[in-house]
């Protein structure tokens, strides 16, 4: 699979749509909770450099202790009273810019209604749609928030605007720093609760568990993805018809903000029971399990238990690990409730359904058939609507990147703090 960079302005004319370069009037941004790296407090210090203000909440002793700088407020009273607090912040403060990760934590909506109600700007980042170095910074939202055009031929006005692309990978990331970082905020934060007596984590499981669980899988990945590599091989070599379910982290909140599913075992179950209903008999289903999975439910025992209902024992298969590009290389479709794996699947012009909302739900990118005619007749994406899509996806709101290792963590916050100082959301640049 390829990955995408986008040529400086010297090599393509720009067009800046209706915003303007000179738009620099001072503004107050404020900044909550974001990835667990510098990314956020070093945006703040370019934005201070230019005449701006930067302003933080924390509400956890792993945001104080990842934020390290001037200008926060320790917020220690209780969930239910942060409503009232936050808006009566936002109006003290005159703050015209509220910056965040993750716009679907509780936290994070209320302060993201209030600052609407106000006429304040908000900004979501994230991991990039166009990974492994590209991060989303865009307005208001992402997936079933995005702004984010979904009529074709707006996609393809909007690719005319952003320069050419180039198909390069640019900087690595560091999933070692991140898995330290992340594991010092978040036992910093059950360790130093008492300081932050009110919070609430969005997280579902105790995160020890988590740790032990996904550094046991971790352990076992050579030895996981050699023995997933060898499935993979062997449904090459009996030229075997298969359809891919990529299995995403039960924690993900593109399942319980963007997708009709209270769970993610419901949506395990309407696949199986669609593929035993509907699909060819001598179709395989290819269940891959999320690489970072902690393990502290077994997907592969719930998925086989509902498929022995179906009888469907013989006709699924469960990857732990293994190659994805090469998997999705031979598939005949993907189906996902809303993992960006469909975005690798698209690039790669395998036929997609989603279950749930996505940012590249578009009639001409992923079929829109109901799921039980899917399985019988995927449909391809459209080639050039799929590059005009990742061209405007990448001109408008992805900067390429990274969280947790130089020099890709100094060009994202360079090109974060320049669009968040210019009002360059959501538009071409």
């Amino acid at each position: 699979m390829t990955d995408i960079r986008i040529l400086s302005p010297k090599d393509s004319k720009i067009n800046h749509g209706t915003t303007s370069e000179n738009s620099t009037a001072k503004r107050t941004f404020l900044f909550l909770q974001g990835p667990i790296s510098p990314f956020f407090p070093e945006i703040a210090d370019e934005l201070e450099k230019r005449g701006h203000t930067a302003l933080r909440i924390n509400l956890c002793f792993g945001d104080f202790l990842f934020w390290r700088r001037s200008g926060a407020t320790n917020y220690r009273r209780s969930k239910k009273a942060w409503p009232c607090f936050i808006r009566q912040y936002l109006m003290q403060n005159k703050i015209t810019d509220v910056i965040l990760l993750g716009e679907q934590r509780d936290y994070h909506k209320s302060a993201i209604a209030a600052a609407k109600k106000l006429g304040i700007t908000v900004v979501a980042t994230d991991f990039g749609y166009l990974r492994p170095d590209w991060i989303t910074l865009e307005k208001d939202g992402m997936s079933g928030s995005s702004l984010f055009p979904k009529k074709p031929a707006d996609i393809r006005n909007l690719a005319q605007q952003v320069p050419d692309i180039e198909f390069k990978h640019l900087y690595e990331d560091s999933f070692w720093t991140m898995a330290v970082w992340d594991i010092i905020y978040h036992i910093s934060s059950l360790l130093f609760h008492l300081l932050y007596p009110g919070y609430r984590t969005h997280q579902l499981h105790n995160p020890i568990l988590v740790y032990i669980g996904t550094g046991l899988r971790l352990l076992k990945n050579k030895r996981v993805n050699s023995d997933s590599d060898v499935i993979i091989k062997k449904l090459y070599e009996a030229n075997a018809s298969y359809f891919v379910f990529p299995l995403q982290m039960a924690t993900d909140f593109q399942i319980r903000a963007y997708s009709p599913y209270p769970d993610f075992s419901s949506g395990i179950e309407e696949v199986i029971s669609s593929f035993a209903k509907a699909s060819p008999a001598k179709t395989m289903l290819v269940i891959k399990i999320h690489p970072l999975d902690p393990g502290l439910v077994n997907w592969a025992k719930k998925a086989q238990k509902i498929a022995r209902r179906y009888g469907l024992e013989d006709r699924i298969i469960f990857l732990h690990g293994g190659n994805l590009d090469r998997l999705l290389r031979r598939a005949k479709g993907v189906v996902t409730i809303n993992s960006t794996v469909g975005l690798w699947a698209l690039r790669a012009g395998c036929p997609v359904k989603i279950l749930g909302q996505a940012i590249f739900d578009v009639e001409g990118l992923v079929d829109q058939k109901p799921l039980s005619e899917f399985w019988n007749s995927p449909a391809p994406p459209n080639t050039g609507l799929c590059a005009d899509f990742l061209k405007a996806l990448a001109g408008t709101i992805q900067i390429q990147g990274v969280f947790y290792k130089r020099p890709g963590l100094n060009a994202a916050v360079k090109s974060a703090a320049h669009r968040l100082e210019r009002g360059l959301l959501n538009c071409p640049i």
